[in-house]
């Protein structure tokens, strides 16, 4: 058929032509934006899964919402090793900047900018001076203390957005990137915000640590946020996502293709793009056949390999990447950390700085104390087809065997 006319959109955080089966987040999304914007008690929400769940293109949907809302969004992802106070900065100042053009909130939109600016000194952020436009306000935001002053930096955001009658969400990408100091000042923040009812509200995304990690940063965070769980599809809604934009399209795909594809793909969704991209290019004509299906599997698979897969491979030492092989040669897990140690040749102690170094690059998680499982949905598959012929690394010291004669 005409690549021309392919639906589908594989790609990072690329809307899909049917997001299908995720209507229970956006409709509870939605409910807490309205309740935000009255100023009614709300919790934030944070999604968590795996890689290729479809995180981020929720997060642009609620993005997308509250723009039609009347909120002003601020959409952030938060990269390794960078801190919020440095992520933040800029687009507060362009939203105070916004506020302050509101005649009833002009006064406090500009105090909150002086708090920015007394914020930004504090913190080092490098924004020049000129650009605040304000002096900053001694005593507010300034101690230097990140719980103690972004929350204050906030509360003075949200303030100015309930005088001017523009609500605010912040939604942020990849929150198990923030360290654990960003994240505790975070949740103090959301946490001021909901105590004065002020219109302003939190959206966050990324792996399923997270909640755990927010639990050790704070222990009310369990009670402030709301967890969704964004999973792989179900049958019904896989089948959606796939024949759905076909059908638009005025083509068809057979119930055997179908079947064929969400095999292969387990239901997950970045998987189900790739699968259907591949097979609309293949198929002659309509209907997409399982023949189809089948030979688009090896060219999404190639695909991945390249790309989903391999840049995330890329990023290891070659330690690291014996770990996440010994992980792959017992299947796809979750995995106790003993028998991980055991397949690379080490003790338990001596591989916990390789599986912490893991954890902290977004590729492994512990779903339970003790256990390790794949951030990324079938990584073990890609790690055999990438290492066919893997051994352990020889240990520095290890003795060699010495020859049969």
């Amino acid at each position: 058929m005409n690549p021309t006319n392919n639906p589908f959109a594989p790609g990072a955080g690329t809307q899909p032509p049917e997001l299908a089966g995720r209507d229970e987040i956006i409709s509870n999304a939605t409910v807490a934006l309205g309740r935000a914007k009255l100023g009614r008690p709300v919790r934030s929400q944070i999604l968590l899964g795996l890689r290729g769940v479809g995180k981020t293109v929720l997060l642009n949907r609620i993005a997308a919402i509250a723009e039609g809302e009347g909120y002003l969004p601020i959409m952030l992802e938060a990269p390794e090793d960078r801190r919020l106070a440095d992520m933040l900065v800029p687009p507060l100042r362009q939203l105070l900047f916004k506020l302050s053009r509101s005649a009833q909130a002009k006064d406090v939109a500009r105090r909150g900018l002086a708090v920015l600016r007394s914020f930004a000194k504090a913190f080092k952020v490098k924004v020049g001076d000129v650009e605040f436009t304000v002096e900053p306000e001694l005593g507010a935001a300034d101690s230097g203390s990140l719980e103690s002053d972004l929350p204050e930096l906030l509360v003075a955001v949200a303030a100015a957005a309930k005088e001017a009658g523009a609500p605010v969400a912040l939604l942020i990408d990849e929150v198990q990137y923030l360290s654990e100091a960003d994240l505790g000042a975070l949740i103090i923040s959301v946490h001021k915000i909901a105590q004065k009812s002020l219109p302003f509200v939190f959206f966050g995304a990324g792996l399923p640590q997270i909640a755990g990690l927010a639990g050790e940063a704070k222990s009310y965070a369990e009670r402030l946020f709301e967890y969704p769980d964004v999973g792989p599809l179900a049958d019904s809604a896989a089948r959606e996502a796939v024949a759905a934009p076909v059908q638009r399209e005025g083509a068809e795909i057979s119930d055997q293709a179908l079947t064929e594809i969400i095999q292969r793909t387990r239901g997950y969704p970045y998987f189900l793009q790739e699968w259907g991209f591949h097979a609309w290019n293949v198929s002659p004509s309509s209907p997409i056949t399982v023949e189809d299906a089948r030979t688009a599997s090896g060219k999404a698979l190639a695909a991945m390999d390249k790309g989903f897969f391999r840049v995330r491979l890329d990023r290891l030492t070659p330690r690291e990447r014996d770990y996440v092989r010994a992980m792959a040669e017992l299947g796809p897990g979750p995995h106790r950390s003993g028998e991980i140690a055991r397949k690379l040749r080490l003790g338990v102690t001596a591989a916990g700085p390789l599986r912490d170094k893991l954890i902290k690059k977004g590729m492994v998680y512990s779903p339970q104390h003790g256990d390790t499982a794949f951030t990324v949905p079938m990584f073990d598959e890609f790690m055999r087809r990438s290492m066919p012929d893997w051994t352990p690394a020889k240990l520095a010291g290890e003795k060699k065997k010495p020859a049969k004669r």
